[in-house]
């Protein structure tokens, strides 16, 4: 948790900045967006907006994931850009470590179709459930290995490449506890002891891609993966 904290209050990492829109690093640990109370109001959109105050959420990142964030700098931009993810325009991929082997040759693209609904008594948590959305994630498995665990031989644990085609809130999460390889240091859906396995969660946004909304540029970003 220091770790995260740490990350959080680092300086605002901006990868691409051009008069339509901003490409941002978000740390793990820090909010997209306000949330309730007079604690929650640091966020990247409020830190963005200290710069440039022009600066529009477009698209969100869980509070416990790092990596790219897009944010348009006009409304028309924000709503073209809008369009673009609803439209499926918009690429993403990210690196996961879970715990566990998933049964799949090293860089095989699989795909995960889940649906995903609300889970109402464990608001705002989801479930896997019939009467959900239609989810689809692909995902490939880059290496595994024995995690070191102190009192244990070691956890086996992969790197995982994960490509969200829908975008469910907590989808890339819950699908792969669905799979049965839950992210190491997810404190939602991943069992107590996979969850203090790191001192954060293990899910970065590592590539976003698309046609640049005004110039019709095939622009490609990358983050480099913290863990």
């Amino acid at each position: 948790m220091t770790e995260m904290c740490a990350q959080a209050t680092a300086p605002l990492h901006c990868l691409f900045e051009d008069p339509h829109l901003l490409v941002l690093d978000k740390p793990a640990g820090l909010l997209c967006v306000p949330g309730r109370g007079p604690d929650k109001q640091d966020c990247l959109s409020a830190r963005a907006q200290a710069r440039w105050p022009e600066a529009l959420i477009v698209h969100r990142l869980d509070m416990a994931t790092s990596g790219i964030v897009l944010m348009a700098r006009s409304l028309d931009v924000q709503r073209r850009l809008s369009l673009a993810f609803e439209q499926r325009r918009v690429h993403k991929n990210y690196e996961a470590v879970v715990s566990g082997t998933p049964p799949a040759a090293l860089q095989q693209w699989q795909d995960l179709h889940a649906p995903i609904a609300a889970d109402w008594e464990r608001r705002p948590l989801r479930v896997v459930a019939p009467e959900g959305k239609p989810s689809h994630t692909r995902w490939q498995r880059l290496e595994s290995w024995l995690q070191p665990v102190q009192g244990q031989e070691g956890l086996p644990v992969s790197r995982l490449r994960l490509e969200p085609v829908t975008g469910r809130t907590h989808q890339l999460r819950l699908h792969m506890q669905h799979l049965g390889h839950p992210m190491l240091g997810d404190a939602l859906y991943a069992p107590p002891a996979i969850a203090t396995a790191a001192p954060r969660l293990l899910l970065h946004a590592c590539m976003l891609s698309l046609q640049h909304p005004i110039t019709g540029q095939d622009m490609h970003w990358h983050s480099a993966v913290p863990f």
